[in-house]
C-alpha cells in the first residue's frame, strides 16, 4: 500500500500531461477517433482461477472514441495484462440482457432514457452472469488489477471521498448474493418511478444502500483506480450532443412512462 499512493500522483501528472497533447492532437485532427475492441485476449495468461473472473468490462455509448480515451483505455490494458478485456456499446448492452434476463428485466431497462443510468444497471447483470471487473470508461488502475483482487475474494467494492461506496470499479463473482439485492432494488426503483436523479435511482445511491461497508471486502480509490485524468468531459461526450448524464437528467425524465 505504501507504493500505490506516490504511484498514484506520478500516474496523474503523466495523465495530464497526455490529456495536452490529446487537445492539441484533435485542434488539427478534430474529426479523427481510435476504435476500442469488443473483445481482447490477455497480453499474458495466468495458469490460477481466482473466484472473480479475469474479464476487464467496459461500456460507452459509441466504440469510436477521441485519442485520450484511447490512451486511457491501453493504459488499463498495460495494468490488466491477465485479464481479457470487453466492451459494449448502448446497442449491445440492450442485446445482451434481451438475451440473457427475463422479459420484465429487459422491460424495465428499455424504460431507462439516459445512458449512464442504463450503464449503471447493465454493469451488475454482466457482472451477475459473467463475473469479473467493472471500470467506468474514464476511469484507469493505479496499481496493477491482479494485484488488487486476490485469489480468494469473492467481491471487490472501491471506497470514494465522504467514505461512500461507488460503482465506477466493481469486482464481483457470479451469481453474487449482493449484486442481486441492487439489481431487485434498481428493477423496484425502476417500477416505482419516484426518483428523480441517476445516482440514487440506478447509481452508488444503490449500492450505499444495499452495502456495509463492515462485511464487505473494500479498497479505496486511491490505491485502486482514479477518475478523469487521462480524459474528461469534452474527450469523452464529444461526439454526444446531450453531454454528460448530469445535464441530460435536467432535460429529460430519467424513465420514459
Amino acid at each position: 500500500m505504501f507504493f500505490r499512493l506516490p504511484v498514484n500522483r506520478i500516474i496523474k501528472i503523466f495523465a495530464n500531461l497526455t490529456k495536452i497533447g490529446c487537445y492539441v492532437f484533435h485542434f488539427f485532427f478534430p474529426n479523427l477517433r481510435f476504435t476500442l475492441p469488443e473483445n481482447g485476449p490477455p497480453l499474458y495468461g495466468k495458469s490460477d482461477k481466482p473466484l472473480i473472473p479475469n474479464v476487464l468490462w467496459q461500456t460507452n455509448y459509441t466504440n469510436r472514441v477521441t485519442l485520450a480515451v484511447y490512451i486511457n483505455y491501453l493504459f488499463n490494458r498495460l495494468l490488466s495484462p491477465t485479464f481479457e478485456y470487453r466492451f459494449m456499446s448502448t446497442e449491445d448492452r440492450a442485446d445482451f440482457i434481451k438475451s440473457n434476463y427475463s422479459q420484465e428485466i429487459y422491460k424495465c431497462y428499455s424504460k431507462i432514457q439516459i445512458g449512464a443510468a442504463q450503464a449503471d444497471f447493465w454493469r451488475v447483470l454482466v457482472l451477475q452472469k459473467y463475473g469479473g471487473v467493472y471500470l467506468d470508461i474514464d476511469a484507469h488502475f493505479v496499481w496493477p488489477l491482479h494485484r488488487i483482487i486476490r485469489p480468494e475474494y469473492h467481491a471487490l467494492y472501491i471506497i470514494i471521498k465522504k467514505g461512500e461506496i461507488s460503482n465506477y470499479f466493481i469486482a464481483s463473482e457470479t451469481n453474487n448474493v449482493q449484486l442481486e439485492q441492487i439489481i431487485e432494488i434498481i428493477l423496484n426503483n425502476i417500477r416505482e418511478n419516484t426518483l428523480k436523479n441517476v445516482y440514487d435511482l440506478t447509481g452508488p445511491g444503490v449500492f450505499n444502500q444495499v452495502l456495509d461497508k463492515a462485511r464487505v471486502q473494500t479498497t479505496h480509490y486511491r490505491y485502486t483506480c482514479s477518475q478523469g485524468n487521462f480524459t474528461n468531459e469534452f474527450f469523452q461526450y464529444i461526439d454526444k450532443p446531450q453531454g454528460k448524464w448530469t445535464k441530460a437528467q435536467q432535460k429529460i425524465a430519467i424513465i420514459k412512462k
